[in-house]
């Protein structure tokens, strides 16, 4: 699968989990999830390379506890490093 397939995909994941991804130029500062305003954002450095911007919203899913209840098609958990789920 091509690096634009899996970033929409996991920027999809994301919203399911609740979070809104908002792509911002940040001229390489750290991007990441944060909560303000009652809802739950992830920002993603646009300055960045899309195989960067992938690793930024790899990692944001990571931490996030909600990841851990989530079903995960098969890409979703190559990408993030899970065993496959039992069918």
């Amino acid at each position: 699968m091509h690096t634009v397939e899996l970033f929409d995909r996991a920027c999809e994941l994301a919203r399911q989990l609740g979070y809104e991804v908002r792509r911002e130029w940040l001229g390489g500062a750290t991007g990441g999830c944060c909560e303000f305003g009652g809802r739950k954002w992830i920002f993603l450095d646009l300055s960045l390379s899309q195989i960067e911007q992938l690793d930024q919203i790899r990692n944001a899913l990571l931490e996030m506890p909600e990841l851990q209840n989530a079903r995960l098609g098969p890409t979703m958990q190559t990408l993030l490093g899970r065993p496959k789920q039992a069918a």
